[in-house]
C-alpha cells in the first residue's frame, strides 16, 4: 500500500518511482534531528495544553473513585480520562472527566 502511495506521489510530482520510494539510510540518530536518547526536539504540542491538578482534584472531589470510594489520593485499577481530548479542543474541566479503567483508557489511546 505505501509502495502504491508513493509510485502515485511520484506520478503527481513528476519524479522518478525511485525517488519517491527510496528510503534514507541513516547511521546516526543525531542526522535525523533527533537528540541523545532517539527522542524528537519538538515539544511545541506539549505546551499548548495544559493540564490543571485543580481541576483534577475538584472532579475527584465530585466523583470519588469507582475502586475504594476515596475522594482523594489514588484510584487503583483507574484513570481520570477526558471525554473529548485535549488535543481535540476539550476543555480541561470537570465536566469534561471521567474514570476510566485503565484496560478501556489502553484501547481508547489506539484509536485516539
Amino acid at each position: 500500500m505505501k509502495r502504491i502511495c508513493a509510485l502515485l506521489l511520484a506520478g503527481l510530482l513528476g519524479v522518478g518511482p525511485e525517488a519517491a520510494c527510496a528510503r534514507s539510510r541513516h547511521k546516526s540518530s543525531r542526522s535525523r534531528g533527533l537528540g541523545r536518547a532517539g527522542h524528537s526536539r519538538s515539544y511545541s504540542h506539549h505546551a499548548t495544553r495544559k493540564r490543571d491538578p485543580a481541576q483534577r482534584r475538584a472532579f475527584q472531589h465530585t466523583h470519588p473513585c469507582p475502586a475504594n470510594a476515596r475522594k482523594m489520593g489514588a484510584c487503583p485499577g483507574y484513570v481520570v480520562d477526558h471525554i473529548k481530548p485535549l488535543k481535540r479542543g476539550g476543555a480541561d474541566r470537570p465536566s469534561n472527566m471521567q474514570w476510566q479503567t485503565r484496560a478501556e483508557a489502553k484501547a481508547k489511546d489506539r484509536w485516539e
